[in-house]
Order: structure tokens, then C-alpha cells, then sequence
């Protein structure tokens, strides 16, 4: 809550801004820096005017760390009393034969709304 509350409203504030070197506990589907001094997750976020607009990070390519990644996430589930998901087999056979990328969302409703003025995303969203 404090990232959203005290320091997300003010990224960007006065010109776009990334942020990067996320702690490698934050890197989701990405990749993790293996430098044992500096273990980061290689993704970022672009921010304007306190809103997250893009999302990017070079792919995890290794089934077994997703199937550890996963584990983790399902023990910490189990732990809190929330419903466990089954892992995705099809998914881990095939984000093994991938070949290294990266990739990145950009959230085209957000840019339209910073663009257009809207005070929120629900005056823009095309299908709401």
C-alpha cells in the first residue's frame, strides 16, 4: 500500500519516467539478474503523470524456475487459506522451446485517458 499510496501518485510527475531494477521477489514471469550482488528483476514500468502506462521484462525461458516460482506462489496461497491454482503443464513445456525475448504492454487506455484529459480510464475504455 505504501507504493501506491505515497510514491506511485507522483512518478512522472513533471515528465515520463521508468522504473527499474525491481527486487528480484518482484519479477513475476521475468528474468532475475544473476549477479549475486545485484539479483534484480530485468523489467520496468513507465509512468506519467503518476499512472502506470507500460509494463516490460525479458522473458523466463527455464520451466524449472518457473516451476519453482510456482511453487512458491502456491505455498504462500496455501498459507494464507487462498485457493490454490493448478500449474499450467502445457505452459512450461512450452516456454522451454522459447527462444530468448522480451516484451512489454502498454496500456493504450491509460494513454488515452493522460492524452485526453479523462479524470479516470472508465470515460475512455472503448467495451467497458
Amino acid at each position: 500500500r505504501l507504493w501506491i499510496d505515497r510514491v506511485e501518485p507522483h512518478l512522472g510527475a513533471d515528465r515520463p519516467c521508468f522504473v527499474t531494477d525491481y527486487p528480484a521477489w518482484q519479477a513475476a514471469l521475468a528474468q532475475v539478474r544473476r549477479d549475486p550482488a545485484w539479483p534484480v528483476a530485468e523489467r520496468f514500468e513507465l509512468y506519467a503523470l503518476g499512472v502506470e502506462l507500460a509494463n516490460a521484462y525479458r522473458e523466463l525461458t527455464d520451466p524449472e524456475e518457473h516451476r519453482r516460482r510456482f511453487a512458491a506462489w502456491a505455498a504462500a496461497r496455501r498459507a494464507a487459506g487462498r485457493e490454490v491454482y493448478p500449474v499450467d503443464q502445457a505452459f512450461l513445456e512450452a516456454v522451454g522451446r522459447m527462444p530468448p525475448c522480451s516484451g512489454i504492454a502498454l496500456g493504450v487506455d491509460r494513454l488515452v485517458m493522460l492524452a485526453t484529459g479523462a479524470p479516470e480510464v472508465s470515460w475512455v475504455v472503448a467495451f467497458p
